[in-house]
């Protein structure tokens, strides 16, 4: 009876592990079908994102989560997008409409762990947002951006609602809609929300989490620095498995932010920017599953650490000015957030945008735009926040050694 009631133990524990680790095979499932040409870029209000959010929510249903939309697991909502995504508004019955698809997992605690990730993308036509000098026509897959999200969302769902352990916080898994939009998906729950506010202990979001580089392991975390415990959890759950490359910042260009602005300690996770951001080139092909599945491992058991913490006090790190800053032009480049140093290096340089146009180059460190003194990417988005369309300003980059001048018409 011994040796039987062990076995059964271990046979538990085994099936217990399995159920707990994420799947690459689901997850190339996942991305597959997120990332098809069938769905056209997965742009809201289009029969493509219909599809996309019936397939989360069909995901969410066999899972058993709780449907905790608006109705059942979909909250809709309609909005006008300007050609300045910060100015996109909400709006009722005219513009486009999205669908933030919405499951709950029922521990029955009192506090919720918000996982999120937004699953729209560009369509077909880049919906303004594209970096392809000519975008009509070409379907935007955004397998990275952010069927990966999506996609790990998904999986995180699946092993903490099949596990065999009950864990100490409930779960709230949410696909944004309409992020590309100016994170109008988020804002709109968080104005109205299906659980209280107030019960939210975090909210952790992951937006592109497909491309890890092998050779350097960088994991970007942003957001670190607006929960009391969270420097100090990611470093002990790490464990020497990436390099991790900390931001405080609550304020970012994904849906962590509209949380961050309700005085929600916020987490977001993101492997680093590429050459295919915003193009048709964002496919399958080249996401690192093996890296995803890395990643996501380590946000499993950030959860479960963050399950059993005590109540994580909420911390403000960017002024109010800086949260309501919008910007009316664009240097058409792509910033390294990895990058550590003084300045704000440039990974890419847009083709026919104004750095290209004034000769700026991938590599390029911009240490100053005008009369502002470039040391970080804040320094820099309050430099590009004082431009209009037509406005030449001096940009100074740093290549190699020396000091470029530069004159960027906006």
């Amino acid at each position: 009876m011994i040796r039987l009631f062990c076995f059964f133990s271990l046979l538990l524990t085994i099936c217990n592990s399995q159920a707990q680790t994420i799947d690459s095979t689901i997850l190339r499932k996942h991305i597959a079908y997120l990332a098809s040409d069938k769905l056209q870029g997965r742009a809201p209000g289009t029969k493509g994102e219909k599809s996309a959010a019936d397939y989360i929510a069909k995901e969410f249903k066999k899972y058993k989560l709780q449907a905790k939309g608006s109705k059942g697991y979909f909250q809709s909502f309609d909005y006008q997008q300007s050609e300045n995504p910060h100015d996109t508004i909400l709006t009722e019955g005219t513009g486009y409409t999205g669908k933030n698809v919405i499951g709950y997992l029922d521990n029955g605690a009192k506090k919720t762990i918000v996982v999120g990730a937004h699953y729209d993308h560009l369509g077909n036509d880049g919906r303004g947002s594209s970096l392809e000098g000519d975008a009509h026509g070409k379907i935007h897959n955004g397998a990275d951006d952010n069927a990966s999200g999506t996609a790990g969302m998904l999986e995180l769902a699946r092993i903490f609602a099949t596990n065999v352990t009950k864990e100490k916080t409930n779960f709230l898994f949410i696909a944004f809609s309409a992020e590309e939009a100016g994170l109008i998906g988020s804002k709109y729950f968080t104005n109205n929300p299906t659980i209280p506010l107030e019960s939210i202990h975090c909210m952790i979001n992951m937006d592109m989490i497909g491309r890890l580089v092998d050779s350097t392991q960088k994991l970007l975390i942003f957001g670190v620095g607006t929960g009391d415990i969270f420097v100090d959890h990611l470093k002990k759950v790490n464990r020497k498995r990436f390099e991790l490359v900390l931001d405080s910042s609550g304020v970012g260009p994904s849906d962590q932010t509209s949380f961050y602005l309700k005085q929600i300690p916020v987490l977001h996770f993101f492997t680093g920017q590429h050459s295919d951001y915003h193009k048709s080139t964002d496919d399958i092909e080249k996401i690192n599953f093996k890296g995803e599945t890395k990643v996501l491992n380590y946000i499993a058991d950030i959860m479960r650490d963050f399950a059993i913490a005590p109540q994580i006090k909420y911390l403000e790190t960017r002024t109010k000015e800086s949260e309501k800053m919008s910007f009316k032009v664009t240097l058409g480049v792509m910033p390294d957030y990895a990058f550590q140093g003084q300045g704000l290096r440039l990974d890419a340089v847009n083709k026919d945008k104004p750095a290209e146009k004034a000769g700026l180059l991938a590599g390029d460190i911009v240490i100053q735009l005008g009369d502002v003194v470039v040391n970080n990417i804040y320094d820099y988005m309050n430099g590009l926040a004082k431009y209009k369309k037509g406005d030449t300003v001096t940009v100074i980059v740093k290549r190699g050694e020396e000091s470029i001048s530069k004159a960027v018409t906006f």
